[in-house]
């Protein structure tokens, strides 16, 4: 079985498919009626309206219409397109178990629970006729798909064959009733429209289902008494044929297949199965685990099938339907109907071959399943499924082309996939031992060879070579060296297809597509949703794949389009120019004509033939939005445009291109507010003033028209927006522009008009205009304001401007290749805007003389548009004769094409190659890379807790980075510091970073603690192991000696944390004597120097003679003795013990057999005993219980307590 689509839902109790759209529709025992695309896997609709179980579901043949009946005695005739019922017939007194279309005539027969079979006329939408006669439930009823028959099946262990051809003959010819006497008498007495022509007994229990065969004079019924019947009838009587018995349960639905000779049903035994209709025996059974089949469907044109169970449906095929075929040059070599045929492309020329072995029919799916074919030899290789995986060679007579008769005895041979490899050898796969037999024509083993994965098929990749197919990947296997030279990861490829030139492949899964080289180096992947089917390689190197609906194209980059859509699907064999030859599922030869000007076009444009892309824009009519927005996303706005006629389009296009000349053209014709500010702000980016005076000009933008002066420096034009302001009555515009010309006296006037009296004065006074500020004291009577002393005054001016008056000056660059051959604007229009700083710019100029103008009149200094005298009276822009003197020859504009500028492109930063070049966390950091530093760290030490090491990654970068400042308006310049860095090296090969952290720091700082400890200055003693602790996973060194040193370090640190710890918690518990005694005696037992040692041991007899536990403090006193403690501690060991000896007791119980061997959980300060669990931390190897496993460690505070982790690298010799 072939599983095409699988749902889950409800129970599924009726199915139908629609016989052209890749549509099915499953009625749910919910209520439910779902509209499913099969192809696509999506639920298109879903109506409801039914109250209960939906049992009963058909489509139209050819309107738009489906027909459901369910538990609520209704039947609804429903309009798909309009997504609703259309209306509603009532009739049945109890469930409606099957409803179907009549496929000519406007009828509905349904079958109910009430014994009655009903047929409708769903035009007028009445009952035309109740076949009543069976005494039970009649659980289905069909129509013959030719004759005027119908079916049915029911409970009272019959099945009836019913005559409609009166029924037939009264709706054609209506006229004979005038008085619609047949009607009336139909009414009262029951009608004989439909006669019971045949009663077929002989299940033992109530009959589930019945259906006709499509062509045949067969039915086929399935019944409780786990049987399925055939029979056979003529004009005269039916017989029963035979019984097919296998099914364990009551059998649900039974039908003849409409394209192969079988027979399938399913049944309450949660079991398909498969029956040859000839031999009526079991072909197949499929089995599901838990759900139990109720409803089988047959697609009435495709080899499709669908089955319902209890928590959904599945759509299958039970054989593929792909011919298997072999290209060689200009010949194809492929299987139809047991027959080897022969198709010339350049002819057209089919020729049948020989007839091959047909295979038998105990099992589906036996038919060809590959075809590989030697020309040298002319020898064919065919795969089938027959014996679990087989193949067949034939070697082909070369005389006897045409006549196609002579059957041949093959060589055959047991193999998963078998393909020829050489001229006169083939592969075999043998999957049990995964090894590749190499044979010759004779069939005879020549070499063996295991391959490196686990292969299940193999695929020709050149002469010697394998290409070996795994579950998530394939390589490329060399039979002569046994060596693998490609390898690739993937999902499940099912074919593949090599380019002519065999330095390209394509792989092809159920629903992707990857490119990748003769060495499976990867190129790019596609994804489609709807199943890929094949594919070929035309000449230009583009790769033409169908799916089920289209014919499309992937570029080498990975780009894809749609070439054409197709009617049924076809497996592409090969392309010649416009010419796609295919093989369709029937296996007849169909030669396909394409356009392939799109993807040709693309391709030009992807390998810069730019001559190529001229000719096909002049040549073709290459447009849409969808090449428009290719060419945009692809970099190409400029060739973009010779396609584009809508001016809002080529607006956009002609901004991103950077033409501005296009811009104005396009924004000059829409004439909106919108787009004048866009070229504004392109204009400007580009420093074209004159065109971004111009934008701001048409949209009356006076707040940007006054800035643009001020940076251009044209302060005449800017005295001339402060009377424009004024006309306007804008008092902010006003005082702006006055702000902007530094006019002091200007912005006391305006403050003044405003009311802002106490502003005026100040700013009067703070200029040491006098005369104006006592005159404003005046009106201000007491109230004037008192300004701070002891300030510098200056006056605010504007700064001058970097450029005055023209436009920026530009780099000169080649015209593009598309600039100077397809401008059309270039071509025919006048160059409006070349000279833009030269133009008058006079008739949209809103600058009017407003000296005379009363500040209530202001429309005409606004509105009108034609201002012609105010720009004669300026005179343009000033440009006025230079005067330069004779013997100054004017320098000739430089030809573009000869000067053109490239910048040079940026190098990789220093940064980026330390992190490159390094897998040590401490370069990482140095380089600023903290995000990969910490990943780092977490996968080799299991670190969490960064928060400790926060500074020392700030430390690192900043160590290894020194800072140059550059000019006072630049940023500061960072230059990276290398370790052993030398003039001499070479200027192209980085060293690694200078790190501020090296091991003899760590020594420094471990004698530090150690000397701390050995005080009792314990707090600052744990401050510098914990520092060496953080510090020690930012270290690099250069030996594997010094790494074994480092990791020495790690181990006595961490001894000493744990113990420092402890006594520091000692000291805090001192309201608790027993935990004091304890952890005492645990700080013993870290692994310490010994003069540290001896004094823990001092101390914690001390504390257990004075508490009374004696045993313990003489195990501690003999323990001091054998470390060789000064005399004076010596004697008082001794004491100890003589005192011991004499009273052999522990006054108090304590958690601690030193017996017993433990180590101490660094968490709970408990002993682990040994046999006891623990887990231990990844970086400082500290013990814990259990119950820790996840936590922060508490020795380190840094890693994970039990997490994985790969173990410290602190150097490149470890790497290497």
């Amino acid at each position: 079985m072939l599983t095409k689509f699988e749902t889950k839902s409800n129970r599924v109790k009726g199915l139908s498919f629609h016989s052209k759209r890749p549509w099915i529709l499953a009625s749910l025992h919910s209520g439910v009626i779902q509209l499913w695309d099969y192809r696509m896997g999506t639920l298109i609709d879903r109506f409801d309206e039914h109250d209960g179980p939906v049992r009963g579901v058909h489509f139209h043949k050819s309107q738009p219409l489906f027909v459901s009946g369910g538990d609520d005695y209704k039947i609804k005739v429903w309009n798909y397109k309009l997504h609703r019922c259309l209306f509603t017939l009532l009739g049945h007194l109890d469930y409606i178990r099957t409803v179907q279309f009549h496929h000519e005539a406007p009828w509905i027969v349904s079958a109910s629970d009430d014994q009655t079979i009903r047929i409708w006329n769903w035009q007028s939408r009445t009952c035309i006729s109740v076949l009543t006669g069976h005494n039970h439930y009649v659980m289905c009823a069909l129509f013959h798909p030719k004759e005027d028959l119908v079916v049915s099946a029911s409970l009272d262990q019959t099945v009836r064959v019913w005559d409609i051809g009166a029924l037939r003959k009264k709706s054609a010819s209506p006229s004979d009733d005038i008085l619609g006497l047949g009607q009336m008498n139909a009414d009262f007495f029951g009608g004989v429209d439909a006669v019971v022509k045949y009663v077929l007994e002989g299940h033992d229990r109530g009959v589930n289902w019945a259906s006709f065969h499509p062509t045949l004079p067969l039915i086929v019924s399935g019944a409780d008494d786990r049987q399925i019947k055939i029979w056979r009838m003529n004009d005269s009587k039916a017989w029963e044929v035979d019984t097919l018995r296998g099914h364990m349960n009551n059998v649900s639905s039974v039908l003849f297949h409409s394209r192969q000779d079988i027979i399938v049903s399913n049944s309450e035994d949660k079991s398909i199965r498969v029956w040859d209709a000839t031999k009526r025996t079991g072909l197949q059974t499929f089995r599901r685990e838990h759900d139990r089949f109720w409803i089988l469907c047959c697609h009435p044109e495709m080899n499709l099938l669908a089955a319902g169970h209890d928590s959904g449906m599945i759509v299958f095929k039970l054989e593929r339907e792909r011919p298997a075929f072999s290209v060689s040059n200009d010949s194809l070599y492929y299987v139809k109907d047991r027959f080897l045929r022969f198709y010339e492309f350049s002819t057209q020329k089919d020729t049948q071959v020989m007839p091959i072995r047909r295979p038998g029919s105990a099992t589906l799916n036996q038919g060809p399943k590959t075809l590989s074919y030697s020309p040298t030899e002319n020898a064919v290789l065919i795969c089938s499924d027959v014996d679990g995986g087989s193949y067949e060679l034939y070697i082909l007579p070369k005389d006897s082309y045409g006549k196609g008769d002579t059957a041949q005895e093959a060589k055959r041979g047991v193999g998963g996939s078998a393909v020829f490899v050489a001229r006169n050898r083939f592969a075999v796969l043998e999957k049990s031992t995964n090894q590749v037999l190499v044979k010759n024509l004779k069939n005879e083993i020549v070499k063996k060879s295991a391959l490196p994965i686990a292969t299940d098929a193999i695929f020709y990749a050149g002469t010697g070579n394998l290409l070996c197919k795994a579950e998530d990947r394939v390589i490329i296997f060399d039979l002569q060296q046994r060596m693998v030279v490609g390898d690739l990861q993937t999902s499940f490829v099912r074919y593949l297809v090599w380019s002519n030139d065999m330095e390209s492949v394509a792989l092809l899964s159920k629903h992707s597509i990857i490119i990748a080289d003769k060495r499976l180096a990867h190129r790019c992947t596609l994804h489609e949703t709807i199943r890929v089917k094949s594919g070929s390689w035309d000449d230009n190197g583009v790769f033409i794949y169908t799916t089920l609906t289209h014919i499309k194209y992937c570029l080498p980059n990975g780009d894809c389009g749609i070439i054409k859509t197709l009617d049924v699907p076809v497996y592409i064999t090969k392309i010649f120019g416009n010419n796609i030859f295919c093989l369709d599922r029937d296996g007849k030869n169909r030669s396909i004509v394409i356009d392939a000007t799109e993807y040709l076009f693309k391709l030009s444009l992807l390998k810069k033939r730019y001559d190529h892309v001229m000719s096909m824009i002049r040549n073709s009519e290459l447009c849409g939005q969808a090449m428009i927005a290719y060419l945009q996303q692809k970099g190409f706005p400029e060739v973009a445009l010779h396609f584009v006629k809508d001016e809002r389009t080529r607006f956009n296009l002609a901004l991103e291109s950077g033409n501005i000349q296009i811009a104005v053209a396009s924004a000059k014709e829409i004439d909106e507010k919108d787009h004048w500010y866009k070229l504004g702000v392109e204009a400007l980016r580009q420093g074209n003033s004159g065109i971004v005076e111009y934008a701001y000009q048409r949209t009356k933008n006076f707040e940007r028209l006054s800035f643009l002066y001020l940076i251009t420096g044209n302060l005449d034009k800017l005295s001339k927006m402060m009377k424009i302001a004024e006309v306007k009555n804008d008092v902010m515009g006003q005082f702006h522009n006055a702000l902007y010309l530094g006019d002091v006296q200007e912005r006391i006037k305006i403050l003044e008009n405003a009311g802002h009296l106490p502003l005026a004065y100040a700013t009067a006074k703070s200029h040491g205009l006098n005369d104006i500020a006592e005159g404003l004291a005046v009106k201000l009577n007491d109230n004037v304001p008192v300004l701070p002393s002891g300030r510098t005054r200056s006056l605010l001016i504007p700064p001058t401007p970097v450029l005055c008056g023209g436009d920026w000056p530009l780099l000169r660059v080649m015209k593009g290749i598309f600039e100077g051959g397809l401008d059309s604007v270039g071509r025919d229009a006048p160059e409006e805007y070349e000279d833009a700083a030269d133009a008058d710019w006079g008739e949209d100029l809103d600058i009017v003389d407003v000296e005379n103008v009363q500040n209530g009149d202001i429309s005409m200094g606004l509105e009108n548009d034609e201002v012609h005298e105010e720009n004669e009276e300026e005179g343009g822009w000033d440009l006025e004769d230079l005067e330069l003197p004779p013997d100054v020859e004017t320098p000739k504009a430089i030809n573009a094409k000869s000067s053109v500028f490239v910048t040079p492109t940026p190098g990789m930063p220093v940064s980026q190659i330390w992190v490159q070049k390094s897998s040590l966390a401490a370069e990482h950091a140095a380089a600023g890379n903290f995000d990969t530093a910490m990943r780092l760290l977490n996968r080799q030490l299991g670190i969490k807790n960064f928060t400790p090491l926060k500074s020392l990654f700030i430390d690192l970068n900043m160590g290894s980075h020194t800072y140059v400042p550059a000019f006072p308006s630049s940023p500061i310049i960072s230059l990276a510091i290398e370790r052993d860095w030398s003039e001499s090296a070479s200027p192209n090969v980085r060293k690694p970073p200078a790190l501020v952290f090296n091991f003899s720091q760590l020594e420094d700082k471990l004698k530090a603690g150690y000397k701390a400890t050995t005080a009792g200055k314990f707090t600052e003693a744990l401050r510098l192991f914990m520092g060496i602790l953080h510090t020690i996973p930012l270290i690099v060194v250069e030996s594997r000696r010094e790494v074994d040193e480092v990791k020495e370090l790690v181990i006595i640190v961490k001894e000493y944390v744990l113990g420092l710890q402890m006594e520091l918690k000692r000291r805090e518990v001192k309201d608790n004597p027993v935990r004091q005694l304890e952890l005492a005696a645990y700080f013993t037992h870290c692994n310490l120097q010994p003069p540290h040692l001896r004094l823990a041991l001092m101390n914690a007899m001390s504390l257990c003679f004075k508490a009374g536990n004696l045993i313990t403090a003489s195990n501690f006193a003999r323990r001091l003795l054998e470390a060789n403690p000064v005399e004076s501690h010596a004697q008082k060991a001794r004491s100890v013990i003589q005192a011991a000896e004499r009273n052999m007791k522990d006054s108090t119980q304590l958690n601690y057999d030193f017996r017993n061997p433990f180590v101490i959980c660094g968490a709970t300060y408990a002993p682990i005993y040994r046999g006891q669990k623990d887990v231990l931390c990844p970086y400082c190897t500290s013990h814990f219980v259990v119950s820790q496993e996840g936590q922060i460690c508490a020795v380190c505070n840094l890693s994970v307590v039990g997490s994985d982790a790969s173990g410290l690298l602190c150097s490149p010799a470890q790497i290497r």
